[in-house]
């Protein structure tokens, strides 16, 4: 799934993943550049890092694109932040959506 970063909050949040799916999103930089260094993490509804339980892997770049680690392990009700942090020219810009657990 592919998301586009024109503002800092994408347009389709919130996204709802059931409890048991696993999925990689895709953040699309063009409108701000060619993204390097990424760094993801997912936060819960009270803003605490869940990256350790809830990301497998490294986020990677293609082109203007930075695909997330796998979402995964959401617990349903619960709303998360997944933020995508990138180095473009020189600066550091960072997009995110909302992801509704989901049964």
């Amino acid at each position: 799934m592919s998301i586009p970063a024109v503002t800092r909050k994408v347009t389709e949040s919130p996204i709802g993943q059931g409890a048991d799916e696993e999925v990689y999103y895709r953040f699309a930089f063009a409108n701000w550049g060619t993204p390097s260094s990424p760094t993801v993490v997912i936060k819960d509804s009270d803003g605490t890092d869940q990256s350790s339980t809830c990301l497998t892997g490294s986020p990677v770049v293609a082109t203007t694109y930075v695909t997330t680690p796998k979402v995964h392990s959401l617990t349903a009700g619960e709303v998360y932040r997944l933020e995508c942090k990138a180095t473009i020219s020189g600066s550091v810009l960072e997009a995110w959506c909302e992801i509704q657990g989901e049964v």
